[in-house]
């Protein structure tokens, strides 16, 4: 068979791995000039990557190719033969117990919640997707039919989803990645792919507080199930509660954030519906504190304290940092800009500004954000034109004293300074090594 892999990333050299030794004739296209492409392996490298593709089999479309670049180069009929890695694990995955998990933020706290929390109900779990392992790489790990998989999903996973998970969990929904869908109701029409190809004995879970969530998550013909509302979990006093049993306390919660008790409310709705063991559940809330780049605290130099939360790309992202951690903070934002709405941002920061002693400007989206300071008389800012993560490390230091907190949360993406979140995150990290 005739196969065309789009893109050479994670997902991309997943696909080659799965499928080089069965007989396959495999060409890789991609827009960059890849270095270590596989030896033997035909290629189609450049702009006109996605020309021609009539030819192949079968296609692969890596993440962050949109279907409609494929059909511009190409015609309508081209997509018949387009699939995805996430498509073909669905197909294949020996088990059907599959967990989707999306929204617009939370899905990789969200989804190791999940994991971490059914592995403490003693089931054998497989964790991947848009996080950790690409979908083709868990079929090596002898998945049994009656193991549970979870897979973060998002939109550029979702867009031309065939498939659906027996549970499906959409979190808060909010306008984001404008710069590759069309318009904002792409970008929801994408999250309802979790969800359209449902059974009815298939369980929908979403966010009770959104109505975006709400109305992507029951397009399911499935059974539809709030959180943070009942008969899901939810916030009731002091605890979080599900079916009037108290699971944790909420000072118990190891994360950072009233955010993240949506997170919490979330996963715990979905293992409540395979497993009803509130101490094993308790567990894990109780111990898990995060994952790398999200308002991780990762050192305290001369008494001042860095946050790493280089994953928030969007500005609701950055609001939940400033709410979350508490005490006078310099603020380092900004970054690749996809035109999002800065308005609810700029408010809280202004709104803030007794905790927020400085905002430091980085990046494309410094001249943006300045501006719409300006036009609400707020001064408090200064814009680094740097793309040194040491310089804007020294800078921040400048300003902070004894007590305060640093806080790397930039409200958008990476990739005019660097290759992605985490080079971003350990660039931060390496900066405040180096104080």
């Amino acid at each position: 068979m005739k196969i065309a892999i789009l893109g050479y990333g994670l997902q991309g050299q997943s696909v080659y791995e799965y499928y080089k030794n069965q007989d396959n004739q495999i060409t890789i296209c991609d827009k960059d000039n890849i270095q270590d492409l596989p030896d033997g392996v035909e290629s189609q490298i450049g702009d006109t990557y996605l020309n021609r593709l009539n030819r192949f089999d079968l296609i692969f479309r890596s993440p962050g190719i949109h279907p409609y670049d494929i059909v511009k180069a190409n015609d309508p009929e081209i997509l018949s033969k387009v699939t995805t890695s996430t498509n073909e694990f669905f197909k294949l995955c020996p088990s059907k117990n599959i967990i989707g998990v999306t929204g617009t933020k939370g899905k990789g706290t969200t989804s190791t919640l999940i994991a971490k929390m059914l592995e403490a109900c003693g089931l054998n779990v497989h964790i991947g997707g848009n996080i950790g392992i690409p979908p083709l790489d868990l079929l090596r790990n002898n998945i049994d039919s009656k193991d549970w998989i979870v897979l973060e999903l998002a939109n550029f996973q979702l867009i031309d989803l065939k498939y659906s998970p027996h549970i499906a969990t959409c979190l808060m929904v909010e306008p984001e990645h404008l710069d590759w869908h069309s318009d904002v109701d792409e970008y929801y029409q994408a999250k309802t792919q979790l969800f359209r190809n449902q059974k009815e004995e298939d369980i929908a879970i979403y966010y009770a507080k959104n109505e975006n969530s709400q109305r992507i998550a029951t397009t399911s013909p499935g059974k539809h199930i709030p959180f943070y509302q009942i008969p899901g979990a939810l916030v009731a006093g002091s605890h979080i509660v599900i079916d009037g049993i108290p699971i944790v306390r909420i000072n118990e919660i190891k994360l950072l954030g009233k955010h993240n008790w949506q997170n919490v409310c979330a996963a715990v709705t979905v293992v409540w519906q395979i497993k009803k063991d509130a101490e094993a559940i308790s567990s894990v809330i109780r111990e898990f504190s995060g994952l790398p780049f999200r308002i991780e605290l990762r050192k305290e130099v001369n008494g001042i304290k860095y946050f790493d939360d280089s994953f928030a790309s969007n500005p609701a992202a950055t609001i939940a940092a400033i709410e979350a951690i508490k005490g006078s903070k310099i603020l380092i934002i900004g970054g690749k800009d996809r035109g999002l709405d800065l308005n609810q941002l700029v408010n809280v920061i202004q709104r803030s500004n007794e905790d927020i002693k400085k905002v430091i400007l980085i990046g494309q989206a410094a001249d943006r954000i300045a501006s719409d300071f300006k036009q609400v008389g707020y001064t408090n800012f200064e814009i680094v034109d740097s793309s040194s993560m040491d310089e804007i490390v020294t800078k921040a230091s400048q300003l902070a004293e004894d007590g305060d907190n640093v806080v790397l949360s930039p409200g958008f993406p990476s990739f005019d300074m660097f290759k992605n979140f985490e080079d971003r995150g350990v660039k931060f990290n390496e900066a405040i090594d180096k104080l």
